[in-house]
């Protein structure tokens, strides 16, 4: 990364990109460079664009993994002191609007939104177009995720940030913004490609043309637009990764919190929070990925996989992920296709560590569903193995219709300094 953009990250504009994500809506901080200091050059708005990339890891990627994997029974609490993740734990009205966890995940979901928001503008005003469709790309994914947060999570999203009395809509079309978005992004580098000025000046890791095909394809599925979804999944080239990078100063935030910790929650066990018949074959390799054993002190399962290290990667999105969707998607179709609903899922199923950019590989035998119903309970067992822990399974659970039963909460309550500061606010799920 460019000493330029490291001295704009750990200075002032630091304080305004990752502490200003309390209740009040306007998102500035009064001892940070101003906003036509930062947003009136290039590298200004290069600092700002990669303030979005740690607030959201360490913030809305973070909580999403540690509420969704205490409410889908993918980890066990290990210490009821930690307040937030007691209540999803606990589940039901247990979890409510003083949650700190998901209070912080939903302001800092919307900061996230609010400067990519100023970014994107900004960036469109630049004459270096190439490095414009950069900084657009770039922000258009952190925005895409945000939204994408907000829509899993919450029954209604607002339809503005950054001001006191936001409206709300369906979450389905906060999906539908985060869409909208992408397509704006993947327009201005077909216009411009993105310059390799600006390539220098993020950290590296992030594929922007792979990831915002992979968020479209994601965010196209969870709206029930298939067609859109499998043609998104067709472009995105899956000999590529894009991950978010760490450092020993920008640590990993799972790893920090929680695995050099063991003191918030683990991996419940083997089965990954499945029932059982669909519980992943012992045989698995993916087992082994995303969790390690330890022999001597309880929790006998550890987490492995992307929260081993301080500066172990974390994917934007998953190569297993993108074959998936083409799955469901084909089976999914008003004449279910399971020729080449099977085909992809058991390009999941027979999959080696070796062949897969993340190293993420089952490597078992193909699987052969009699059914679209036989087939679609397989891709949702696969998803919940290949996406172990990245926040998708509530939204997972709905879409495939899994008992209650399965999950502590369906859609979380709105935090209190929401409720408090804007009379717009909806009333809580019941459950």
């Amino acid at each position: 990364m460019k000493k330029i953009i490291q001295s704009l990250i750990y200075t002032g504009l630091a304080a305004v990109l990752i502490n200003s994500t309390g209740c009040k809506k306007d998102y500035t901080n009064p001892t940070a460079a101003t906003s036509d200091q930062v947003f009136s050059s290039a590298k200004g708005l290069a600092g700002v664009a990669v303030g979005l990339q740690r607030t959201y890891a360490s913030n809305v990627a973070y909580g999403m993994s540690d509420a969704t994997g205490l409410t889908t029974g993918e980890t066990m609490l290990l210490n009821a002191g930690n307040t937030s993740e007691f209540q999803f734990s606990t589940g039901g009205t247990a979890v409510d609007g003083t949650n700190g966890l998901l209070g912080n995940l939903w302001s800092s979901s919307n900061k996230v939104i609010f400067d990519a928001n100023n970014v994107i503008n900004a960036a469109s005003q630049l004459t270096d177009k190439g490095y414009a469709s950069g900084l657009i790309g770039y922000a258009s994914i952190y925005k895409a995720l945000s939204l994408g947060c907000l829509s899993s999570l919450w029954e209604k999203v607002p339809d503005t940030v950054g001001t006191a009395t936001a409206a709300f809509s369906d979450r389905m079309t906060g999906f539908a913004r985060a869409i909208a978005t992408i397509d704006k992004a993947l327009s201005a580098i077909s216009a411009n490609p993105i310059s390799a000025s600006f390539l220098t000046d993020v950290p590296a890791g992030v594929d922007i043309q792979n990831t915002l095909y992979a968020l479209k394809a994601r965010y196209a599925l969870f709206s029930g637009s298939y067609a859109a979804a499998l043609a998104a999944a067709n472009a995105v080239d899956l000999t590529k990764k894009s991950v978010m990078n760490f450092e020993a100063a920008n640590a990993n935030p799972i790893y920090s919190s929680v695995t050099s910790t063991n003191n918030v929650y683990q991996p419940v066990d083997s089965t990954l929070g499945l029932p059982a018949a669909l519980a992943p074959d012992l045989a698995d390799k993916r087992i082994a990925f995303y969790t390690q054993i330890n022999p001597t002190i309880n929790p006998r399962f550890r987490l492995n996989g992307f929260w081993i290290s301080a500066t172990t990667a974390i994917p934007l999105y998953f190569p297993g992920e993108i074959t998936l969707i083409k799955a469901e998607c084909y089976a999914r179709q008003a004449t279910p296709d399971l020729v080449n609903g099977t085909a992809e899922l058991n390009k999941v199923v027979t999959k080696k560590a070796a062949n897969d950019a993340l190293g993420i590989g089952a490597d078992l035998p193909a699987v052969t569903p009699a059914s679209a119903a036989q087939l679609l309970d397989q891709i949702y067992r696969n998803r919940c193995i290949e996406l172990y822990l990245s926040g998708m399974k509530l939204e997972d659970m709905r879409r495939f219709g899994r008992p209650l039963t399965e999950r502590k909460r369906n859609l979380f309550p709105y935090p209190f300094r929401e409720r408090d500061s804007n009379p717009n606010t909806p009333a809580d799920p019941s459950f």
